[in-house]
């Protein structure tokens, strides 16, 4: 459609209104304003007006314009006190210091409809990198007032972490309408738990949008997102909803997930129990005489169902051992390569080590990739002695068959 043709048919663009919806609460909490076209036949969307920089700032500025206008009679006519979540040109912010959006809503705020609280202003992540060093004052600035900042489109460019943390955005948008309904990689996850960290860390909250399965809703649960949105909870329209008219459903949907993590928690405490018992009972068969390197060859052999690779390291995370290694043919092979090697500057060994040592008892990692197999595994770490830690290596093909552990 061109450009100019919207331009000319400015007075049939309608805000529409995308929910946002609260983990906690299970509850309306705020909406997007998003921009449709109405037309006799059909609804049109306008995102791509917005984010297309061929067509004139100027076209894109008086559109935006005309239905924020509409888009904050409308709020103020209903007294909604959540949250209103404005789309905005990180060009413009650059070039005006916000003053032109400060005015718009200016009024509003002096006669006490709204509140600068209320405010989301949501930034394109690749617009946020190249304007960084001109906006972040601006930024700070909105943020003093009340205003929160949103990074949109999290991940789709090259914005660098850091950047993202000096800015301290008040929201962070992930969108997951890439991920295959059937095939949400733990790659993709592993990258998400990290954000879920750094926003945790610096005060933000993460919001996912593109929802349009259970899967999806599901995978924005497992990792860390407080805020939804979605077809698969609701689609945009042009007026408000009940503020409870997902609660049954979202709830019924957490209470499926929840028993779901339940059952993979459970399974790996009976697969940390059964490991340590097995360990513990072998143990007792190994001849005090032997060295390290042929204790763990023993052990392997005993538990080779579990386990395709065993190694022990001290409590500074110096390899004591080589590592034993089951081949492609199941037989067990020293590999001296390991020995002396240090692994403390892995993520969680140390505060591993710190609680075999105060539990007791051996500890079941989470899922990674193990660089020479390219394969996700888990590490069981067991206490031998006080000084003394052995882990073991269990493969993909073992934790496929078992339920619950992947």
């Amino acid at each position: 459609m061109d450009p100019l043709d919207i331009m000319m048919a400015k007075e049939q663009v309608k805000p529409y209104y995308l929910p946002i919806f609260s983990a906690e609460k299970q509850i309306v909490v705020g909406y997007e304003v998003v921009a449709r076209l109405i037309t006799p036949d059909e609804v049109i969307r306008l995102g791509w007006f917005f984010s297309d920089k061929s067509i004139p700032s100027e076209y894109r500025h008086e559109l935006d314009d005309h239905l924020q206008m509409l888009a904050l009679d409308y709020f103020t006519a209903s007294q909604f006190k959540g949250a209103i979540y404005f789309n905005y040109d990180t060009r413009q912010l650059e070039k005006d210091a916000g003053e032109s959006f400060l005015k718009r809503i200016e009024p509003y705020i002096e006669e006490g409809l709204l509140s600068y609280k209320q405010f989301i202003l949501g930034l394109n992540e690749k617009d946020v990198h190249t304007y960084y060093h001109e906006i972040k004052h601006v930024l700070t600035y909105l943020q003093s007032l009340g205003i929160r900042i949103g990074i949109d489109n999290f991940g789709q460019s090259s914005t660098q972490l850091d950047q993202i943390a000096k800015l301290h955005p008040n929201v962070i948008r992930v969108n997951v309408s890439f991920l295959n309904q059937d095939s949400l990689p733990q790659l993709y996850g592993d990258v998400h738990q990290s954000l879920a960290m750094l926003s945790r860390k610096i005060g933000a909250t993460l919001l996912f949008d593109g929802i349009t399965t259970f899967n999806q809703l599901n995978y924005a649960w497992r990792n860390g997102a407080r805020y939804y949105q979605g077809s698969y909870l609701l689609p945009s329209a042009k007026d408000f909803v009940p503020e409870d008219v997902c609660r049954e459903r979202m709830q019924k949907d957490f209470q499926h997930f929840i028993t779901y993590e339940r059952k993979k928690v459970q399974a790996q405490l009976e697969l940390s129990n059964e490991l340590s018992n097995a360990l513990r009972s072998t143990m007792k068969q190994v001849k005090p005489e032997l060295s390290l390197d042929e204790m763990i060859l023993s052990i392997a052999k005993k538990l080779s169902q579990y386990v395709f690779r065993i190694y022990v390291c001290n409590e500074e995370g110096f390899q004591q051992t080589s590592n034993v290694e089951k081949d492609e043919e199941g037989f067990w092979q020293q590999n001296a390569e390991g020995l002396n090697k240090n692994w403390s500057w892995r993520p969680y060994f140390l505060e591993n080590i710190v609680r075999m040592n105060v539990e007791k008892k051996g500890i079941l990692s989470d899922l990674y990739t193990d660089i020479e197999r390219d394969e996700q595994i888990r590490t069981f770490a067991y206490p031998i002695s006080d000084t003394l830690y052995m882990f073991m290596d269990i493969p993909y093909e073992y934790l496929f068959e078992q339920n619950d552990l992947m």
